[in-house]
């Protein structure tokens, strides 16, 4: 693997990370209603969602997913539910706006550990980071070559580059709801709420390209 194939790799995951997506959205609401410091701990949820879903293609998951129309509806409507779930929770949202004030938002959704876990979780339920990574992953590995170390390398660049994005989202958000009153900090909310209900209705519509 050259660095000239990290480069290529590293600029198409930076595209694709880009474009909004349950990860880079909660990257946006956890910097609106936490600030930078608790987002931090859903990027590294995220970014170990990252290891988790390169080590599952590497080992074959995603071809598994993609072959097995009972386990992809499993992991998909198990996705389904949870960004529907975070979805409803922010539509009903009031609109924090400690951070304003404090840099930190106190209540108990802050939790680090929540917040942690709830962008694990839904990046690992999503069977479209799967299928992604197993027709995008081995286009830039070479056969000939381990295959461990160049899976390891295409990860490491795929979470940094996600960490960098995230946190762009998450200092976006912070910064805009220290600008906004509270009637904008809601709909902030909603705004994200009813994107992450469109990304779930966008998942459970999702079939396998031989389904």
């Amino acid at each position: 693997m050259t660095h000239l194939t990290i480069l290529a790799f590293a600029l198409v995951a930076f595209i694709g990370i880009a474009t909004p997506g349950p990860t880079v959205l909660l990257a946006l609401t956890n910097g609106s209603r936490f600030g930078i410091r608790t987002a931090c701990y859903g990027m590294a949820g995220a970014v170990l969602s990252d290891f988790v879903l390169i080590g599952a293609v590497a080992l074959g998951l995603g071809a598994l997913l993609a072959a097995s129309e009972f386990w992809f509806s499993v992991v998909k409507w198990i996705g389904v539910g949870y960004l529907t779930f975070l979805g409803i929770l922010l539509l009903r949202s009031k609109g924090t706006l400690e951070v304003a004030h404090t840099g930190e938002a106190t209540d108990a959704s802050a939790s680090p550990r929540l917040v942690f876990l709830k962008s694990f979780f839904v990046a690992i339920t999503n069977p479209k980071g799967y299928l992604f990574f197993s027709a995008f992953l081995p286009q830039f590995v070479e056969p000939a070559l381990p295959q461990f170390p160049q899976y390891l390398a295409l990860a490491v660049t795929f979470a940094l580059i996600d960490f960098i994005v995230m946190f762009g989202y998450a200092n976006l958000g912070s910064r805009a709801v220290r600008a906004l009153k509270k009637s904008g900090a809601l709909w902030l909310d909603r705004i994200c709420g009813g994107a992450l209900l469109a990304l779930a209705g966008s998942l459970a519509f999702y079939r396998r390209a031989n389904a």
